[in-house]
């Protein structure tokens, strides 16, 4: 309930260019560019680049048609001419981009019309160098796998908009975050494979502030099987792993000023706590294994009670302690398919929040 410690300037209108970076995107494209088409932010002061990344779709046939019916929506199209990655995308759109302020935006996340109005006056104040949204599923109650997740993304959000509204906070969305341009060099600089949270480590370099924008809000879906879910969850948590060991060599060179005691927090959460709750959980074990009548009057009174959450947090930590292992190794096993949630992104929907 902190009130924020910034001068946010309600007036401050700079032009934007929004980077939107695609691949084999034909079944939503359309309706990304519809919903950027309606956000309330003067058409003078706004530019849309659309980056491909050499879909085998018709994704660039969907869009270049949209531009052509919409002239008035001041949107270019790049293609690239090999995919290389997200970060790789962005950084090749990034060289003709007008706007003072670079915002960045996935094919499957959609914005309400204010959310410009509500995220740059806080980009006014000259010590913030970046801006994030808060992410809203749109299928929270389709199974207990998003269910889970957002009560997830629900804590996170919480802790960050702490974590701004006393220094600045680590974790940033792919679905809206916006930079300022002059602070911004490349995206993911240090090759963590993130590139929200791998970009804002160069903020912190430069003691910029990046902070959660609560009512920047931004609505997307999660997939509802557990499979679909370990695939993501694994490669957030590669990329959590090499975030954070980028921040702990930074620190230990003694880079990172501000947010220092945000950083070191998640150093430990990310870094060492997995070793040692992998410790933890052998001396359970151990201890079922060796006193089975005991332990079994503990875990009945236990599960019933945090069973779920317990569930997700030895997942997860499993999760960190397998990625941690394999970045040592100096392993890549980055999971990626095309989630099916994609689908549940239907006219109807958007339609029924307004986004479209």
């Amino acid at each position: 309930m902190k009130i924020w410690q910034l001068r946010i300037d309600k007036s401050y209108m700079p032009k934007v260019s929004i980077l939107v970076p695609t691949y084999n995107e034909s079944n939503i494209i359309r309706f990304k560019l519809q919903n950027l088409n309606k956000v309330k932010y003067p058409k003078d002061l706004t530019q849309i680049i659309i980056v491909d990344s050499k879909s085998s779709d018709n994704t660039i046939d969907v869009v270049n048609d949209f531009v052509k019916r919409h002239p008035e929506s001041n949107t270019k199209v790049l293609v690239e001419s090999k995919r290389k990655g997200k970060s790789a995308a962005l950084n090749f759109a990034l060289k003709y981009c007008e706007g003072e302020i670079i915002i960045v935006s996935d094919a499957d996340c959609f914005w309400p019309s204010d959310i410009l109005q509500k995220a740059l006056p806080f980009l006014a104040d000259p010590d913030v160098g970046a801006v994030s949204g808060r992410k809203i599923l749109l299928n929270s109650r389709d199974s207990w796998v998003t269910k889970t997740e957002d009560d997830h993304l629900n804590i996170m959000n919480i802790m960050r908009l702490g974590e701004s509204k006393v220094c600045s906070t680590p974790f940033f969305e792919g679905g809206f975050s916006a930079y300022k341009k002059e602070l911004l060099e490349s995206f993911d600089p240090y090759n963590t494979g993130s590139d929200d949270c791998g970009t804002v480590i160069m903020m912190a370099e430069k003691k910029s502030k990046a902070i959660l924008v609560r009512e920047a809000k931004f609505f997307t879906t999660f997939p509802v099987t557990w499979r679909e879910n370990i695939n993501i969850k694994t490669r957030r948590a590669n990329q959590l792993v090499r975030v954070f060991g980028k921040y702990f060599y930074l620190l230990l060179k003694g880079r990172i000023k501000s947010p220092k005691r945000v950083i070191i927090n998640y150093v430990f959460l990310y870094l060492f706590s997995p070793v040692i709750f992998f410790v933890l959980l052998m001396t359970t074990v151990y201890l079922v294994w060796k006193f089975p009548y005991f332990a079994s009057i503990f875990l009945v009174f236990l599960i019933p009670r945090v069973g779920s959450h317990l569930f997700e947090i030895v997942q997860n930590y499993l999760l960190l302690l397998l990625s941690i292992f394999s970045i040592a190794l100096s392993k890549k096993f980055v999971v990626w398919s095309k989630p099916s949630n994609r689908a549940l992104l239907t006219e109807d929907v958007l339609r029924q929040y307004r986004l479209i």
